[in-house]
């Protein structure tokens, strides 16, 4: 039994499918496939029923998984018990502040070129999860984490951009659209489940104008939004930031507003290149 194995175990039961788990871990379908089948006939038992796209766990794979879990994150304790860095940092975020922490970690290695910062893709519940197990020394997020062991330190506010198509009938107004202007068109977003913040965000922002949004059909995985709304003409989204995309219009409205933290363990020991990180982030807020 090797940890790459039970890493793809894990993986492919957290994202539900091998292709989705083999995305996720940087490898081909086939690598995780031959690695899961390696430690099935290691063990004599089937972790996972496969019928047809569909990957459930067996009753001997619920039962491994937390084991696996637990052993992986043995794994990742002992390393960072024998391996204390000073001059690394980890920060658990997703593709959406990378724009902004290339700029941070550009500045702080200009004046520390020896320091280690390492960029974590996680969803948001993966980056809380890090940050209060030690493997990311701070995660950037949006909204509100109520967690024991964590605090949110301020770092900017965010304004989503309003975003349709070229020919939607609101393109041509030349400013951001009011909610009352909006709650006529279709708004295109991801399920529930994978994008409860900008939901939460325009259904607060709806209520507030006295209006209630129209919801169109979900995004669903893997469908780019500007496919969506070219295909929804009459629709509309919001997006953390412009794509600069042809075809489309976007307008940055001040009703639309998201605090951006950096989720941090109380119990953390000061890190200079943290702080030095923070104010790159706050631009030049002095901490």
């Amino acid at each position: 039994m090797e940890f790459r194995q039970l890493e793809y175990l894990a993986a492919v039961a957290g994202h539900g499918g091998f292709s989705r788990a083999a995305r996720a871990c940087f490898v081909s379908q086939s690598a995780v496939s031959h690695q899961i089948a390696a430690l099935e006939r290691e063990l004599g038992v089937d972790l996972f029923e496969r019928s047809g796209r569909t990957v459930t766990l067996t009753e001997a794979g619920e039962t491994l998984l937390p084991r696996a879990r637990e052993l992986l994150r043995l794994r990742d304790d002992a390393a960072a018990a024998v391996a204390p860095r000073r001059d690394r940092v980890r920060i658990a975020a997703n593709m959406s502040f990378a724009r902004a922490v290339l700029s941070a970690v550009s500045a702080v290695r200009e004046r520390h070129p020896e320091a280690e910062i390492d960029f974590l893709l996680k969803s948001f519940t993966q980056r809380i999860d890090a940050v209060a197990a030690g493997e990311a020394d701070l995660a950037l997020v949006r909204g509100a984490v109520e967690r024991d062991g964590l605090y949110l330190d301020p770092l900017w506010v965010d304004q989503p951009v309003v975003t349709f198509g070229s020919r939607h009938p609101l393109a041509g107004l030349g400013r951001s659209p009011t909610p009352a202007e909006l709650a006529g068109y279709p708004l295109l977003l991801p399920p529930p489940e994978q994008q409860v913040l900008l939901r939460t965000l325009v259904e607060r922002v709806f209520t507030r104008a006295g209006v209630t949004p129209t919801f169109g059909p979900d995004i669903r995985p893997g469908h780019p939004v500007a496919f969506e709304l070219v295909n929804h003409p009459d629709s509309w989204t919001l997006l953390y930031e412009d794509p600069l995309v042809p075809g489309l219009v976007c307008r940055r409205g001040l009703e639309f507003t998201l605090p951006v933290s950096a989720v941090l363990r109380t119990d953390a020991t000061p890190n200079p290149l943290v702080a030095e990180l923070l104010t790159e982030l706050t631009h030049g807020y002095r901490r």
